[in-house]
């Protein structure tokens, strides 16, 4: 087992359940995996810290692989030169689930949140549904409850479909691709050949559900067995966005009207849309979709509003760590706004934000830290953002990494009217454990004042 966060503690106490013998390894040290090592020993399990036993992984039988551990890492690269199978966790928990059905979801932006409607709206339909994968609970933690989920709904990044060689959902979703992960990846063409891999065992039954206003989905799902229903903002399909009426809708039928679903922005409607005939397909009703939708609410770190304060909204958008994503949030603003970026560079260029900010930015802070950084942290990001946006026409700051001294910047600029959006386009490796920490932080210092 390779890598002991979440998913691979749950994968160590899934093997040791059944018996099977577990050298589990982590480069970290600190104090929580200390306990960790100690909990999974005691259950039989050999746990290395600090590192890992190339060798010992080459003589493994199976290789299990964490999310967050890129296809290349060392340990990862010793089992496949060794001619050892390599399976990522998700798929250790799909087979330990047996025949749960479930609803895949993948693509750069939007996954969770269209993981989590499918998970609710699934519950809705009357069915024992959970939303999971790498939206937060991993599919190993499931499969070790003693009754199993009726629906399961799955999502998958490109790292977990690498090694994903059964993936056989009920309907698979892909909701949009854009360059991501580019620090982890050799080339671009690299990554979405990982997030193809969730057709890979396509039949003519297979169901897909698919974005019309995207063209390298387009070309991607182009000629792939199956059943293809598309979603779109911008035209007619099979779920689409009738901006005459205002309305969501499946084909003819009306879903919703817009102003009923409590989520902001275009691309929102895009994640309700594609949710909505994911689980259409599975027999739920347009009443049932319509009360599902009404329902949910936005999750934590997703263009989250915290607050508003003396007339400034504040959003928490932590969970953007791309720039696609950030430029998504900032189309979803609907006053202006002051925009908070920073963190660890992911390889791609800020400058595609530039004709965004112009109409309504009042002001970008680019914060971060620039020295001592976690191995993990290959290169700050914030000099990189300030020469990117120097030419954007828009108020450019320059903040270090105290991040309270960051939000009390912002709120010196803000003006009664507007909001201030943390949307960073990069991850939080520079300053914070993870996109949570981070987006938490923000939440407690917001709702301190």
């Amino acid at each position: 087992m390779i890598g002991l966060g979440r998913s691979g503690v749950a994968a160590t106490r899934l093997l040791r359940r059944a018996g099977t013998p577990v050298y589990a390894s982590d480069s970290g040290s600190s104090a929580p995996l200390l306990a960790i090592a100690a909990e999974l020993g005691a259950l039989g399990a050999a746990v290395e810290l600090g590192g890992h036993d190339l060798g010992r992984i080459a003589r493994a039988a199976l290789c299990v692989v964490s999310p967050g551990i890129a296809p290349d890492a060392p340990p990862i690269a010793a089992a496949r030169q060794a001619g050892v199978p390599v399976r990522a966790e998700a798929e250790l928990g799909l087979q330990a689930l047996g025949g749960v059905p479930y609803i895949a979801v993948t693509g750069t932006n939007g996954k969770s949140t269209t993981t989590a409607l499918i998970g609710h709206l699934l519950g809705r339909a009357g069915h024992r549904a959970l939303a999971v994968g790498n939206l937060g609970t991993p599919l190993s933690t499931v499969a070790l409850e003693p009754v199993k989920p009726e629906w399961l709904a799955v999502e998958l990044s490109s790292f977990q479909l690498h090694d994903m060689k059964e993936l056989r959902p009920a309907v698979g979703v892909l909701t949009n691709l854009a360059p991501d992960h580019l620090d982890r990846y050799a080339a671009l063409a690299d990554y979405y050949a990982d997030k193809r891999r969730l057709f890979l065992n396509a039949t003519p039954g297979s169901v897909w559900v698919t974005n019309a206003d995207d063209n390298a989905v387009s070309a991607m799902v182009n000629g792939i067995a199956g059943k293809q229903l598309r979603f779109s903002v911008d035209s007619r399909a099979e779920g689409w966005y009738d901006r005459s009426t205002d309305t969501l809708r499946l084909g003819e039928e009306l879903l919703l009207p817009r102003r009923e679903l409590a989520l902001l922005g275009d691309h929102n409607v895009a994640n309700a849309l594609a949710a909505a005939l994911a689980v259409r397909a599975t027999g739920a009703d347009l009443v049932e979709l319509a009360d599902g939708l009404r329902s949910f609410t936005a999750l934590p770190h997703r263009l989250e509003p915290v607050r508003e304060l003396n007339g400034v909204l504040w959003f928490n958008d932590s969970k953007s760590t791309t720039v696609a994503s950030t430029a998504v949030a900032i189309a979803a603003m609907q006053r202006p706004f002051v925009l908070l970026l920073g963190g660890c560079h992911k390889g791609e260029p800020y400058s595609g934000l530039v004709p965004l900010l112009r109409p309504r930015c009042r002001a970008v802070i680019a914060y971060g830290s620039e020295t001592n950084l976690p191995a993990k942290c290959e290169r700050p990001a914030k000099p990189i953002i300030l020469r990117d946006l120097a030419g954007a026409g828009v108020t450019l700051l320059e903040e270090a990494a105290d991040f309270e001294k960051v939000l009390t910047r912002a709120r010196e600029l803000a003006h009664p009217g507007d909001a201030v959006l943390l949307s960073p386009a990069c991850s939080s490796y520079d300053m914070f454990n993870n996109y949570e920490e981070r987006g938490t932080r923000f939440r407690e210092l917001v709702c301190a004042w």
